[in-house]
């Protein structure tokens, strides 16, 4: 027995665009379950339009049978961060205070000093604007209501201090630095937070399907708190029941990337209304592959 499962033609044209783009069947249907897709109808398309190209005929064009029976595929965990409590991260050791496993998320801490931490905030504060999110339909960042921040973003390397802490946090992540995107540092003042989002890049616009392709998808993010929070300002994860609160110099983490492609998006995540003072974060993110942004690519 089987159901016939209709899906809009724009979606067999964004498959077809990243199959001739090489890219694996796998993250194509991880992605589409990030976006809110059951895992049984998102396999189902995609495997219609690899079997088509297989056996040289024409893909689907809106519709494909979906077995009654065909059992979810699960995502498989597969964990970066190292065993242990203690874990060395280049010229410094940080200490798992609690882990997960699935999906791995770790409480970690300190990760930066206290001098570390305000000297960022001192290099930031010049340099905020209101922060952005990603248009889902045109890629351009634009000030939405979802996130009430302040930003700015450091480049790599861009002086000895930020230098330093890339080595720390790519040891501590367990991937090559050079797969890091510079850093981020948010101030959220009394009464701001953020909605519930991914950090995964959803191939819902070209700026992002571009980004993906120069150096594959996000797979894990450090959130290093930079001043303790009286009240409010936590790192919440609604489906799976985690809360982190702000303290100076520790850290969230977490991983939601198998490395070829697939997201796991029960890493939603959200940061709760400043309550009391304001809240400062720099956040890591780390790609599959050697990050190469934008304007490195326009000028390469």
């Amino acid at each position: 027995m089987s159901t016939v499962l209709r899906f809009q033609p724009a979606l067999g044209d964004w498959i077809t665009h990243n199959l001739d783009a090489g890219a694996p069947s796998a993250g194509l249907v991880d992605a589409m379950v990030g976006q809110g897709m059951s895992a049984r109808a998102a396999q189902a398309i995609v495997d219609a339009f690899v079997a088509a190209r297989q056996q040289g005929t024409a893909p689907p064009l809106d519709q494909v049978a979906l077995p009654d029976d065909e059992p979810a595929r699960p995502i498989v965990p597969r964990a970066r961060l190292a065993p242990g409590h203690r874990i060395a991260a280049a010229d410094r050791v940080v200490t798992v205070q609690a882990r997960g496993h699935d999906p791995v998320w770790a409480a970690l801490g300190p990760v930066l000093d206290a001098d570390e931490c305000r000297a960022l905030i001192d290099m930031a504060r010049p340099r905020l604007r209101p922060s952005t999110l990603v248009d889902p339909a045109s890629g351009r960042d634009v000030v939405s209501r979802q996130r009430s921040s302040w930003g700015m973003f450091f480049r790599p390397g861009e002086n000895a201090l930020v230098a330093r802490l890339d080595r720390r946090l790519s040891a501590l992540m367990n991937l090559p630095l050079e797969n890091g995107e510079g850093l981020q540092l948010l101030h959220y003042p009394a009464g701001a937070g953020s909605e519930p989002h991914h950090d995964y890049l959803a191939p819902t616009n070209a700026a992002n399907r571009a980004s993906v392709a120069r150096s594959g998808q996000r797979v894990s993010t450090l959130v290093t708190y930079l001043n303790d929070v009286p009240a409010g300002g936590q790192t919440v994860f609604p489906q799976l029941g985690l809360a982190f609160s702000p303290v100076q110099g520790h850290a969230c983490y977490f991983e939601y990337g198998d490395g070829r492609g697939g997201v796991d998006p029960r890493c939603l995540h959200a940061s709760t209304p400043v309550e009391e003072g304001e809240k400062w974060v720099v956040t890591k993110w780390m790609r599959e592959r050697r990050f190469v942004s934008a304007g490195e690519a326009a000028d390469g």
